[in-house]
């Protein structure tokens, strides 16, 4: 049985091979998602049953749980599935652009920038009693504009007749340790009680996220999710090294620029309501490149599905096993991540 479908579009302009094995495992990984959410809903305080969770969703089951589902788990949920598949897709661009397996969102700086822009906008804002005169709702514009900046100096710095990946990778690590100063020296300016909200959130957490924060990161993360799919053919080629993308008719530097404004856009809308949830971006990529292959065209949907997976579980023990304590989720995802992390650097050498 012939392993690969090739599909052709819109009169041959658009064309792509199908691997169905890892088709295969993708759908598996969606199913798996699903499992995690509906379970993941019905654990807390007031154990829901899944049957019983899948009934609420269809408008179904008492008013209580309809209550506790709705409002108080399904929103938190949703956030955390997005963010943890927005936060592994970008890893996984970032990871293909750069040729490099430890490169990911947070390791060159670009969670680092948005976490600093959301210190800051607590410090600048924050009234001596601790109260904010302006909107909250900004918080998500700072981090993103702080993603931002971080992202296009890393790019303007490590440009020398176009940019390479080894010292985009040097100068990203130079720029994330200065974002890391900069929250500190931010934090202890800052009020105590803005300092300690600024430190649960950079550490990542999704608790108190509500339909609007839904209602937002949503649309945002589907659309850009949907168009990094589109362009694995590009992240494919910078794979093959900057003087065979070259010679297979790839415009290597504006490929990379559009790479990274991708990357930089999911990390500044995951960031924005999930906080700097770390290690997600490097795990996931590295998971699902034993799972399916190192082609993107099936490498980016199932990071983005067990990046959604990672984070889902680490929001759910982090509110369930050290109860009435509410642990971030990001205290799991670090636990996890930087041992890995020292793993990947070994096998690296190693290699």
């Amino acid at each position: 049985m012939n392993r690969f479908i090739g599909k052709r579009w819109f009169k041959d302009r658009i064309s792509f091979l199908i691997d169905l094995s890892a088709m295969k495992k993708v759908m598996i990984m969606a199913l798996l998602v699903l499992l995690v959410l509906i379970v993941s809903t019905g654990i807390g305080d007031m154990k829901i049953a899944p049957w019983n969770v899948v009934s609420v969703f269809f408008g179904g089951g008492t008013s209580l749980e309809q209550l506790v589902v709705k409002s108080f788990r399904l929103p938190r949920i949703i956030i955390a599935l997005l963010a943890g598949m927005a936060l592994a897709v970008a890893g996984g661009i970032l990871q293909g652009m750069i040729r490099n397996p430890l490169a990911s969102p947070d390791i060159i700086g670009i969670t680092g920038g948005a976490g600093a822009a959301v210190v800051a906008f607590l410090t600048i804002f924050s009234n001596e009693d601790g109260t904010l005169p302006v909107s909250i709702q900004w918080m998500p514009v700072a981090a993103f504009i702080g993603a931002a900046v971080v992202a296009f100096l890393v790019y303007f710095l490590a440009w020398k007749k176009g940019v390479s990946p080894v010292r985009l990778v040097l100068i990203g690590i130079g720029i994330s340790a200065l974002t890391q100063a900069v929250t500190t020296l931010l934090m202890i300016m800052g009020p105590i009680y803005r300092a300690s909200q600024a430190n649960i959130w950079i550490t990542g957490t999704v608790n108190g996220s509500d339909w609007q924060d839904v209602g937002i990161l949503l649309p945002w993360s589907i659309v850009f999710i949907l168009i990094s799919f589109f362009i694995t053919r590009q992240l494919n080629i910078q794979e093959l090294g900057e003087e065979l993308a070259k010679g297979v008719g790839g415009n290597v530097q504006r490929q990379r620029f559009f790479l990274l404004l991708m990357a930089t856009v999911l990390v500044g809308g995951a960031v924005s309501f999930a906080g700097g949830i770390g290690f997600v971006g490097l795990m996931a990529p590295h998971m699902a490149r034993r799972m399916v292959g190192s082609s993107y065209g099936a490498l980016l949907p199932a990071s983005a599905f067990i990046g959604g997976i990672l984070v889902m579980l680490a929001d759910l023990i982090g509110r369930t096993l050290f109860l009435p304590l509410e642990v971030p989720a990001g205290v799991f995802t670090a636990a996890i991540g930087a041992p890995y992390f020292i793993y990947l650097l070994f096998k690296t050498r190693n290699s």
